[in-house]
């Protein structure tokens, strides 16, 4: 017996997560090419991401069954295991005698054949245990935050600072939509040609729903925008409506002079060069040169001719003579508001790069702020959750540059609510404390936090 195209892709993905540091998303985009079969792709995220959601309590279910805690064997059978684990408890429609044997196939091939064995008994115990609810299987007097972690996945630090500030409702529904398959959002460049999209999808089997917060914003399932005519040629992106939602914030007007400071990947950009229009300067920063080329690429399939882009180092001084209108720095962040898109990043964070993150997302503001031009606003966000990374950074920035104010939660309001669905009051997405924040749970997007700056 060999092993299905599908199961071995999602085996190469996990070992390049693993053993590279790789997201899966991008090392998923680059194996699932045109000559993969919809049916294979569709199975090969499905185990990607499914193994990598739900690794602790595959783990845990594993390690009971094993000499030596699953950490400890060669990556290669830990993974093997994980992804037989994975189907016989979640994917029902997969035969068990599938899951075990291409399991075994997996370690054989990898030439860990002394494993086979091992992998073959420890899978079918796990097997016999698949209709015994997980949460059975713990030890009693468990502490609640030992058991979230095991049962939804997650690191247990995490779950406590969540329990300690959102308590035991809001945690649990946040670490539920964490496991749960994202939206697949798409921004549609040209509004009018909505039709003309739709059809398109419809035609290649894929169903397209409207977005659950912006006019111009859609989802799709069934198969991979990307591949479609509407996507090389510009009238869509790939984009979590908060990520789309953010930009719409600043509020840019025909003719103003835009920073967008820590631009890389490029998918806030556009909405700022429309915005701008033609007689409007918009200049997008990253430090890296790569990922400077990279935008310059998709700037060419969505046809924005105007960007300037730059090579700077947000943590230095900006080095512009000119101020800016309107400025986003949309910092780098620990991502725990894309744990559902991104789940890899919870396997990897640790808690003291809270503090790492804070320190550098407070130089930046602040370096931003000098840039900022009278009457100007500026947006700070993060695709975090954790107040150290928002609100402690704009409160520290603030304390020391005293021109700078918050712009009031109703005013930025009135500046988004032309850009959402009918009937959806933009005063939702706003704290009590004011600030701009989406949740998984709340909104099904990605957690986004954003704080309006202005210099009166």
């Amino acid at each position: 017996m060999g092993v299905s195209r599908s199961r071995q892709i999602a085996y190469d993905v996990l070992r390049r997560v693993e053993a590279e540091a790789a997201y899966a998303s991008d090392v998923l985009h680059e194996a699932l090419d045109a000559s993969v079969k919809p049916a294979d792709a569709a199975l090969a995220t499905e185990i990607t991401f499914g193994v990598l959601r739900q690794r602790r309590l595959l783990d845990f279910l594993l390690d009971q069954h094993l000499k030596k805690p699953i950490e400890k064997l060669d990556l290669p059978v830990a993974l093997a295991l994980r992804m037989g684990s994975y189907q016989l408890r979640f994917l029902e429609k997969i035969p068990a005698r599938a899951a075990v044997n291409e399991s075994v196939e997996l370690v054989k091939r990898a030439r860990k054949t002394s494993a086979a064995t091992l992998v073959n008994a420890v899978l079918h115990k796990v097997a016999s245990e698949t209709s015994t609810a997980a949460a059975k299987l713990l030890p009693p007097n468990l502490p609640l935050a030992e058991r979230f972690a095991i049962l939804h996945s997650h690191p247990t630090w995490l779950v406590e600072r969540w329990l300690s500030r959102l308590g035991e409702v809001q945690t649990s529904a946040l670490l539920e939509a964490n496991n749960n398959k994202p939206r697949l959002s798409c921004a549609l460049h040209q509004p009018e040609r909505y039709q003309e999209v739709f059809d398109e999808f419809e035609a290649a089997g894929m169903r397209v729903e409207r977005g659950v917060l912006l006019k111009n914003a859609f989802a799709v399932s069934g198969g991979s925008p990307a591949r479609t005519r509407a996507f090389r040629t510009g009238l869509i992106s790939i984009q979590d409506e908060a990520s789309q939602a953010v930009p719409l914030l600043l509020g840019v007007r025909p003719g103003d002079r835009v920073l967008d400071l820590c631009a890389a990947p490029g998918g806030k950009t556009p909405a700022l060069v429309r915005a701008a229009g033609n007689d409007g300067i918009v200049i997008a920063a990253d430090r890296h040169a790569h990922r400077l080329r990279a935008m310059r690429t998709q700037f060419q399939r969505l046809k924005l001719d105007g960007v300037r882009l730059v090579e700077l180092d947000a943590e230095q001084p900006p080095p512009f003579r000119e101020e800016f209108d309107c400025i986003l720095v949309d910092a780098p962040c620990s991502g725990t508001g894309t744990l559902a898109r991104h789940p890899e990043i919870r396997w990897r964070l640790r808690s003291e790069q809270l503090a790492e993150f804070h320190q550098l997302q407070v130089h930046m503001l602040q370096n931003a702020f000098a840039s900022l031009a009278p009457s100007g606003r500026l947006v700070y966000s993060t695709c975090s959750i954790e107040p150290e990374e928002n609100e402690d950074v704009v409160a520290e920035a603030l304390r020391d540059e005293p021109s700078i104010r918050r712009v009031r939660a109703s005013a930025v309001a009135e500046t988004l609510q032309p850009h959402l669905l009918s009937g959806l009051d933009a005063r939702t997405l706003f704290a009590s404390d004011g600030y701009f924040r989406t949740s998984p749970a709340m909104q099904h997007t990605d957690g986004f936090f954003a704080a309006v700056l202005e210099r009166p």
